[in-house]
């Protein structure tokens, strides 16, 4: 079995704060810290039920210098692979070669969910995103780059908002571990990060031992994406090619799939 690991940020158990995920920020070592022992966690799941090969990427956009090169290397653990640098979404040398399963570390729920601890859609500027007119986040997203090459999501970690979130996309069979529960958008209830990390490596090594049936996540073709933004002034840095603006806030491109739709939209 070959495992992809994509390795998000705000849904990790401990964190509840932009401080904490924001770089140069006060508490943002702390953040890395906590990131980099949830993937070391994972990994061993990976590799206590034998995964042949395996992949992190770290998705984390944490700002300047240090966006998607957060966890802490010297910290990490061995016999797998850890992509630094790589754009948000960009990297899908492991999905082309053919690995079997995807798994979502520390996700969180879309924008606007009330009990999604640092709940948002890619950026503070998206208020709101659609696939085909319905709402979704970005576990949507990064489930339909690994589907468009046949990849199942069989695992998702993060809140409570963010595992109702993933079955409600992926389907129920989709394995989820809830690391902490929302209080507010900036409060949580939270396991000890040790027990944390014992719930995710025993959930890896169950989906990579024994795969729940996850069909790859498609969204119906041709495609619709829509971005809706908090303010006029964002919509421009968006508009070219194909990508038409449907109003003073809003931007929206259609394609063949939901994979050539983001590649226009989504250009890094």
């Amino acid at each position: 079995m070959k495992v992809m690991i994509w390795v998000d940020a705000e849904g990790v158990s401990g964190i509840t704060s932009w401080e904490q995920v924001l770089s140069g920020r006060s508490r943002y070592e702390e953040g890395r810290r906590l990131i980099t022992q949830e993937v070391n966690a994972a990994v061993r799941g990976a590799k206590l039920a034998g995964a042949k090969e395996i992949v992190i990427v770290d998705c984390h956009g944490s700002g300047g210098e240090n966006s998607f090169r957060n966890l802490i290397p010297e910290l990490l653990e061995p016999e797998a692979e850890y992509v630094f640098g790589s754009p948000w979404t960009t990297y899908t040398i492991p999905l082309e070669q053919g690995f079997e399963v995807a798994i979502f570390l520390g996700f969180h729920a879309k924008s606007g969910t009330v009990d999604g601890v640092l709940s948002h859609t890619v950026s503070e500027n998206w208020l709101n995103f659609y696939i085909n007119g319905e709402p979704m986040g970005e576990i949507a997203i990064c489930a339909g780059v690994c589907g468009h090459f046949g990849v199942p999501v069989l695992l998702v970690t993060g809140d409570a908002a963010t595992c109702k979130e993933a079955k409600a996309t992926l389907g129920e069979n989709v394995k989820t571990v809830c690391v902490k529960e929302g209080i507010s958008r900036f409060a949580a209830r939270c396991l000890a990060p040790q027990e944390a990390w014992k719930k995710i490596e025993a959930a890896v090594a169950e989906v990579v031992k024994n795969p729940p049936f996850v069909k790859p996540y498609r969204p119906n073709e041709p495609t619709t994406l829509r971005i809706e933004f908090t303010a006029p002034e964002y919509v421009r840095s968006y508009l070219h090619e194909s990508v038409h603006q449907v109003d003073e806030r809003t931007v929206e491109v259609t394609a063949e799939n939901f994979y050539a739709a983001w590649r226009t939209l989504w250009r890094r």
